[in-house]
């Protein structure tokens, strides 16, 4: 790198190159070793057996708090980097990849951006070394995007609140040492009636139901939470009371930019598969891949990826820069997640026979694929809120 003609024009930028690249290397051969033996079984049996020693060996490289601040056990990086690590997961298994992006993001980054320094100092060095494991729960049976719908009340009793409700599609429920739950403590004041709470496992009256036996991110376990009478001490709401709408919205942008790094890394995983074996296949006296029908659709998945990707690191530099766009965190999100569905359904198509039987992971990635097209916001939401970033310019 140092011998690029840019060294001498954009030094800095060069050095930026160069430490991404470590970051990735650093990453892809720590899931090669810890995570990759196990991703196909980790499908089928829909566990993740030695996920406590995964969680403290990522912490032990920096990978849970990446965009943290290092006086809590972060990292300091920022979300350029945080995307580099969900990508390189996400090639290897897209299910563990969801889990850290719900740890890393969905949790971890609504302490940095609201705790206060007490919170911090309790709960973040845990997340960090990843003793601890983090989860967000905001969605509940009948209400995913719509917020103010959410049926969880927060009842003020001396010190504390008293939740009843339940959360449903957690990521990371069955596992979370903390989580950071939305719920209504002024019912008549719809939006501007709900709080952020921190809610540790095993506080009175809080439990976890079923986990969810769920198409794909198999392995990425997501389950029903339960509120019975739990008290949680006053002292745990995250950010001003009433206002966890703001809270939630806050970070609901940067939860997006983070997870469109898990449709690339599968696109990823897709092309790794799918190239070797149109190179070795052979039909008609010759290797698949030389006939110009395979071609384009090399050509095609190789365009995808390499856009989405393209998209991807410019959001999320431009975000590193201090400019947030909700427009392009949901269009970056859109766009890789259909982009990604449609890239495993090409790779099964080059696999043919074979693209279809579970003896290759092609199906994986198609059914971890579709996942991203509806968690996070579906793509019709988040075709809404591009739609209405572009109305608010002619009010």
């Amino acid at each position: 790198f140092h011998s690029c003609h840019l060294w001498t024009v954009c030094p800095v930028f060069i050095i930026h190159l160069c430490f991404e690249h470590q970051l990735r290397q650093t990453v892809q051969r720590f899931c090669q070793e810890k995570l990759a033996p196990y991703a196909d079984e980790i499908d089928k049996t829909n566990e993740f057996p030695r996920m406590r020693d995964f969680w403290k060996e990522m912490g032990e490289l920096g990978l849970l708090g990446v965009t943290a601040p290092v006086e809590y056990g972060g990292t300091g990086l920022g979300y350029l980097d945080h995307v580099i690590v969900m990508e390189e997961i996400s090639r290897v298994s897209a299910a563990i990849a969801l889990s850290y992006g719900a740890h890393s993001n969905l949790c971890v980054n609504q302490m940095v951006r609201h705790a206060n320094q007490k919170q911090k100092e309790k709960y973040m060095p845990k997340l960090m070394t990843g003793e601890h494991v983090g989860a967000l729960a905001m969605s509940e049976t009948n209400s995913g995007s719509d917020v103010v719908s959410m049926k969880l009340t927060a009842k003020k009793q001396g010190d504390h609140y008293v939740l009843n409700g339940n959360k449903f599609w957690i990521t990371n429920g069955p596992d979370a040492d903390v989580l950071i739950v939305y719920a209504k403590t002024d019912p008549e004041a719809a939006a501007r009636g709900i709080t952020a709470f921190i809610v540790e496992k095993g506080m009175p009256g809080f439990s976890t139901a079923q986990k969810l036996d769920k198409l794909g991110m198999r392995g990425s376990n997501t389950c029903e939470l339960v509120f019975e009478d739990c008290k949680v001490p006053g002292e745990n709401i995250l950010g001003p009371l009433n206002k966890g709408v703001y809270v939630l919205m806050s970070g609901l942008d940067l939860e997006r930019l983070v997870l469109s790094a898990g449709p690339v890394g599968i696109m990823q995983a897709v092309l790794d598969h799918a190239i070797p074996y149109l190179h070795v296949r052979e039909a008609f006296g010759q290797k698949i891949g030389h006939f110009q029908l395979m071609q384009g659709k090399m050509a095609d998945m190789y365009t995808r990826l390499n856009s989405c990707r393209q998209y991807l690191y410019n959001v999320a530099r431009a975000c590193d820069k201090g400019h947030f766009s909700a427009k392009d965190c949901a269009g970056v999100i859109l766009y890789c997640a259909e982009n990604a569905t449609q890239v495993a359904l090409d790779g099964i198509q080059c696999l043919g026979g074979n693209g279809y039987i579970n003896d290759y992971p092609m199906g994986r990635f198609l059914r971890d694929a579709k996942l991203y097209e509806i968690g996070a916001g579906t793509s019709e939401v988040r075709r809404m809120i591009i739609g209405r970033a572009f109305n608010a310019l002619f009010k």
